[in-house]
């Protein structure tokens, strides 16, 4: 195994997966705090503090953290979820020293001038209302929301433009200050890269993160229900959910088996079924969507008024009939690609950082690809019947947008999957 962990006296985690083929390194700052750590009315914050560490540091402007990444040959990213948030850079081995002195600045140093601060709420907003003009994008915001009702993990990683506009400098403030400790944190890197070289720049670096142990998080309760949204639009997008497992669960990974051969390609069930044999749906694929204590199993198709009468009962009735008749070729199928997407990402620096980077934060430890490979084939056929016994019984959640009128009645499809 290549990766190497070390924690600092402060509580930060620093990890390496060395690859000494490749002439780049990926690295970042990995933080648990994100949009399920926010309180109702500061909603979208986690996703406004990310914007706002690149409009300058105490060092640096911000045209000056994008020309001096931008110098090397490299790039500098970040990105908020639910449950972290990230701060990433590409770059050439040589400038590894660069990459987390910028890193760590615009993490720690971000001055949030009111100024910039006003400009980029207008920004998000516009953000915001790209995502509501993008109906098979909103349409997942509204199935979380539904599925997790009146629950952080339901809101938007975007928040609203209310609470955005309302959202002043001291809130975003201390919100890092709160959330940006270095338990919360893990600083990961995959390429060619010294271990020890970057503990000690990440050590000195980071040495001002306090080493408050991080808050514990309100457990996700799936609820589920229906949500539906009548606009003029060309085709219904409807996203199926049902209680699913999180990402720490045994069953984990006979759902991910589950919903690859499900719906997870060109030779699953649901795409040859709905699209294949019936032209029900151009775009038609189930999913997980996990996090650490909870989970959903998915589906989303997007198809016209005339056939989205179908459209659910054929879902359903295909749910019922894969427990009977699940062979073991579909079951082999489903791991093959599974573990052709873990080996094929190991070709990439930036997919080891990331993987790292969550094992580290799901698991308090690396996960070795021999023992991913190894659960992933010790999922046979009757783990995969468990598991869709298990995911497709209780309550669904349904969210469509579009002309929802023949969308088959909420309590009808709530009973096929009684």
């Amino acid at each position: 195994m290549t990766v190497r962990v070390t924690q600092l006296d402060n509580g930060m985690r620093v990890a390496t997966d060395a690859m000494a083929t490749v002439e780049t390194v990926s690295l970042g700052a990995w933080v648990e705090t994100g949009a399920r750590d926010e309180a109702p009315e500061i909603n979208g914050i986690s996703h406004l503090l990310e914007h706002m560490v690149f409009k300058g540091t105490e060092r640096r402007s911000a045209r000056a953290i994008a020309e001096e990444i931008e110098a090397v040959g490299g790039h500098l990213n970040a990105y908020t979820s639910r449950e972290n948030t990230a701060y990433y850079a590409k770059v050439l081995k040589d400038d590894i020293g660069l990459a987390v002195d910028l890193v760590s600045d615009i993490v720690l140093n971000a001055t949030m001038d009111p100024v910039e601060l006003e400009r980029e709420k207008s920004v998000i907003c516009q953000e915001i209302h790209q995502a509501h003009d993008t109906p098979d994008d909103i349409v997942f915001d509204s199935l979380q929301e539904t599925a997790y009702p009146e629950q952080a993990i339901g809101r938007p990683v975007l928040g609203t433009e209310q609470i955005v506009r309302g959202l002043a400098r001291d809130d975003i403030a201390n919100y890092r200050t709160t959330g940006y400790t270095a338990p919360a944190v893990v600083f990961c890197a995959a390429g060619r890269v010294d271990h020890d070289v970057l503990v000690d720049l990440i050590a000195d670096a980071f040495d001002a993160l306090p080493a408050t142990p991080r808050s514990v998080r309100t457990p996700a309760t799936y609820k589920g229900g229906d949500h539906r949204t009548e606009r003029d639009l060309e085709q219904v997008h409807i996203v199926l959910g049902l209680e699913g497992v999180g990402y720490k669960e045994d069953a984990f990974y006979a759902a991910s088996v589950l919903s690859t051969l499900f719906g997870g390609g060109m030779s699953s069930r649901l795409f040859q079924e709905i699209r294949e044999e019936r032209g029900l749906a151009y775009s038609i694929y189930s999913f997980l969507s996990c996090c650490e204590d909870s989970g959903m199993f998915g589906i989303y198709a997007g198809t016209g008024t005339d056939e989205v009468g179908e459209l659910l009962p054929i879902i359903a009735g295909e749910a019922e009939k894969l427990i009977g008749t699940l062979s073991e070729d579909e079951t082999a199928r489903a791991r093959a690609q599974l573990k052709a997407n873990i080996l094929m990402a190991r070709e990439s620096t930036s997919a080891r950082a990331e993987q790292l980077a969550r094992h580290l934060m799901l698991f308090d430890r690396p996960l070795d690809v021999a023992e991913l490979v190894e659960k992933i084939d010790a999922v046979d056929d009757a783990a995969v019947k468990a598991v869709a016994e298990r995911l497709f019984k209780g309550t669904p959640t349904l969210a469509a947008i579009g002309p929802v009128s023949n969308v088959e009645a909420f309590d009808t499809l709530a009973a096929r999957f009684a």
